[in-house]
């Protein structure tokens, strides 16, 4: 007890020390103050404060984890690479075209111009040399510029977050998960990557609207050259547009100047340029050079040939993704040349069949007004030669006038004399679109011709004899306005043009041009039916030689002479020279009954001028990756055909069909040339294949419908044959004139040869309008009268006495 009684005691001191205290304060009136101040509430708070600070920690460390653990490895960027175009090069090594989802070019930080470097700094992140990745003292300028707005007004993505977010992420997501990500993936990319590297991977990569990627594209496709020759008002305009499509130039034109200036505002607020330079920049206009694929203006056929090709080796992924390196065989002026011809050659015979009219009219079909309606014609420099849309801005009895882009061009009587109408009134009002061929150029006129849009078509090919390399290819009048290419994909009977398979086989069975045929009425059992084959002029020549037969292209003889020699032998000839399309067994195949395409029949044509040898066709050298690494290399499969003596008297016989057969307007060209004309019933097909120790072209007239005919006399040396010569004219410029190797002509054979003909080889036809020539009838000779038999003779092929 006295022990308890002891511990007590002092507690009981202690608690009256206390209250003694307690009243001493109260009466002093500081009680209430050191219990706010220092006791019991003021820990509390401290302690929810730190209990909130703990679980705000937690929460933004929990956030951090789950968000860090969904997002994509850095180190995938360095194998990154980004969609690279596929560009195709002619055989000059000039660029003709390009195959791609994202258009880019790929730059290396040396080839960015300081400008532009400037340009882009000062305007998305102007500590970017500076900051690891986050910009904190813009994100807290641009919170409180937000704050005080109450909306989002200012971002503060760096460079290397938004190269982060277009890497990686959806950029269109706002969200705040978004943005945490966004920066922690830039604060990872630096800690991994130079600021050079980053900014070149970022140059590379971001969108700068009309489907461009990367600074390269945009400079090429808005200006028209490379970003190491962009002006300061250029460089501008390109970082300008990194905002997005708003500030499009092409369609937001007044918008995008308006930037611009604030960029160059930027620059000199960032000391790249003084106050004066932005000033004198900002004066500037726009300057658009826009530039456009060159697949819809170059060789757009034999681009999407190519592309087809390289599909169906590589794949899609890798010809639109993967930047392949594509050397093609193409001769950028030959495939001038055939455009311009195809489209003369064309617009030659649609005059010929007169006015159609029934134009396209924009107000009828709701395309705009006179003032602001724009052709796709237009984009591209107008030059002499070229057939251009021309918009009808106002009309009257004596003249019309068209707006041709940035020109102005008149219409009088003499432009459109070919119509047979006299005043402009007739044939156009105000808002048509007119077919224009410019003639020429002078200041802000134009003189032009009044055309119309063909309504036939036409393809032309080209190819190399030495290689079988293909060095022109057009598949009809306009790629946009029609896809189809009538090069390859078109088959059409070949008409008289498939005689010298016949004629061919018939000299390695040991015929000579000199041995004879009858031309003369004969009617055959073929397919079960009756078969009489008839000439062209509905006439007769009797006794003939091959050479004569086949240089006047006459019918009779070429179905006796295929009778004579076997159907199925010409056939397996055929195959040899290449000829994969059905052949039909039957005695008209003599004629062309068969159906064709261009490709393959200009290919086989080449056995004669090399030697009786086929080099398959090709339109690609070679193809390589973006790095330079070749995946695949030309190797044309080589055959032989017929004996080098039989190709070299084709030759000679094909010559002679230019000498004074079907085939004379080719004399013309003014070099040693051979070639075959053909023409189908009812004038469906015109056809010309010809060519010279170089080059052999063919050329196919017709309509796309195989039942349409393309009019009376319309042949292949009418239709066809001047497209040809006129490809051939420009194609051979700068060529050495040459003669056919090895190849004795027929003229100097024939002083040896003892021929018993009824019309000698070198006798006019009594129709001229097969070869084209004015028509007359020939002073000698005189074709002998053939009275036709009661009977069906049997064939007969006389040989040569001699």
């Amino acid at each position: 007890m006295d022990e308890d009684a002891r511990d007590d005691r002092p507690r009981d001191e202690e608690r009256r020390d206390d209250q003694f205290q307690d009243e001493t304060l109260q009466d002093e009136g500081l009680q209430g103050l050191v219990r706010i101040g220092g006791g019991r509430f003021f820990n509390r708070v401290a302690i929810f404060l730190l209990v909130l600070c703990s679980i705000a920690v937690g929460c933004a460390a929990g956030l951090l984890f789950v968000y860090n653990s969904d997002l994509p490895q850095i180190q995938e960027l360095e194998n990154y690479r980004p969609d690279v175009v596929t560009e195709l090069y002619a055989d000059d090594g000039t660029s003709i075209g390009t195959f791609a989802l994202q258009r880019r070019i790929l730059l290396t930080y040396d080839q960015i111009p300081q400008v532009l470097k400037d340009a882009i700094i000062s305007t998305e992140d102007r500590h970017f040399m500076e900051h690891w990745g986050v910009d904190f003292p813009r994100v807290a300028e641009a919170a409180w510029i937000n704050l005080v707005h109450r909306r989002v007004v200012q971002g503060a993505s760096t460079i290397t977050m938004q190269l982060a977010g277009g890497l990686f992420l959806n950029r269109s997501d706002r969200s705040f998960r978004r943005k945490t990500e966004e920066a922690m993936l830039a604060i990872q990319i630096e800690r991994h990557y130079t600021k050079q590297q980053i900014f070149t991977m970022y140059c590379n990569q971001v969108y700068l609207g009309a489907g461009n990627y990367g600074f390269e594209a945009a400079a090429e496709s808005y200006f028209g050259k490379h970003v190491g020759q962009l002006t300061l008002p250029e460089a501008a305009l390109l970082a300008a547009i990194i905002r997005g499509p708003i500030y499009s130039p092409i369609l937001h034109p007044a918008r995008a100047l308006e930037r611009r200036n604030l960029v160059l505002d930027f620059m000199a607020d960032n000391k790249k340029i003084t106050k004066a330079q932005a000033k004198a920049a900002q004066q500037m206009p726009l300057g658009l050079n826009l530039t456009y694929p060159q697949n819809s203006t170059v060789a757009p056929y034999f681009v999407e040939e190519i592309r087809q090709k390289l599909e169906q080796e590589f794949g899609p992924e890798a010809v639109h993704q993967e930047g392949l390196r594509v050397y093609t065989t193409l001769d950028t002026g030959m495939q001038r040349a055939a455009v311009q011809a195809v489209r003369d050659g064309l617009h030659a015979y649609d005059r010929r069949h007169g006015w159609r009219g029934d134009l396209a009219n924009i107000f009828h079909e709701h395309l705009g007004t006179l003032q602001t309606y724009e052709s796709p014609d237009w984009r591209d420099a107008i030059k002499p030669g070229d057939y251009v849309t021309g918009l009808i801005t106002a009309v009257d009895r004596s003249a019309a006038v068209a707006k041709v882009g940035p020109y102005r061009a008149v219409i009088t009587a003499p432009d459109f004399a070919w119509t047979g109408e006299k005043s402009p009134e007739q044939l156009l009002q105000i808002g048509d679109l007119a077919n224009l061929q410019v003639e020429s150029v002078s200041g802000s006129t134009v003189h032009v011709q009044l055309e119309q849009i063909p309504a036939a078509q036409a393809s032309l090919l080209a190819i190399d004899n030495a290689t079988g390399e293909i060095k022109a290819m057009v598949g009809g009048y306009s790629f946009e306005e029609s896809k189809y290419n009538r090069a390859v994909q078109a088959m059409r009977q070949t008409g008289s043009s498939f005689k010298v398979y016949v004629y061919a086989t018939a000299l390695e069975k040991g015929m000579t041009p000199f041995d004879t045929v009858l031309d003369e009425p004969i009617t055959y059992m073929s397919g079960g039916n009756d078969y009489t084959p008839h000439n062209y002029d509905n006439t007769f020549e009797g006794r003939i030689s091959l050479r004569r037969a086949l240089a006047d292209s006459r019918n009779v003889p070429a179905v006796r002479i295929l009778d004579q020699v076997g159907i199925e032998k010409v056939i397996d000839n055929a195959r040899r020279f290449g000829i994969t399309s059905p052949l039909p067994p039957y005695l008209p195949l003599a004629l062309g009954a068969a159906d064709l395409t261009l490709l393959e029949h200009t290919s086989a044509f080449t056995v004669f001028p090399d030697d009786g040898i086929h080099i398959q066709p090709h339109m690609i050298r070679r193809v390589t990756s973006y790095d330079g690494a070749i995946l695949e290399e030309a190797r044309p499969k080589v055959t032989d055909v017929l004996p080098s003596d039989v190709a070299r008297t084709m030759v000679a016989m094909l010559e002679d069909v230019v000498h004074f057969g079907t085939g004379v307007r080719a004399q013309a060209l003014g070099r040693p040339t051979a070639g075959k004309t053909g023409t189908t019933n009812d004038f469906t097909d015109a056809w010309y294949i010809g060519f010279t120790p170089q080059i052999t072209a063919g050329v196919w007239v017709g309509f796309d419908d195989p039942k349409t005919s393309l009019g009376p006399k319309e042949t292949g040396a009418r239709a066809a044959l001047p497209i040809w010569l006129e490809f051939m004219q420009q194609a051979t410029k700068g060529m050495p004139v040459e003669s056919f190797p090895n190849v004795t002509s027929l003229e100097e054979l024939a002083k040896t040869a003892h021929e018993d003909v009824d019309v000698p080889d070198n006798a006019p036809p009594a129709d001229l309008s097969e070869q084209g020539a004015p028509e007359k009838q020939p002073a000698e000779p005189a074709k002998p009268p053939v009275k036709p038999p009661a009977k069906p003779d049997i064939p007969h092929i006389a040989p040569n006495k001699h």
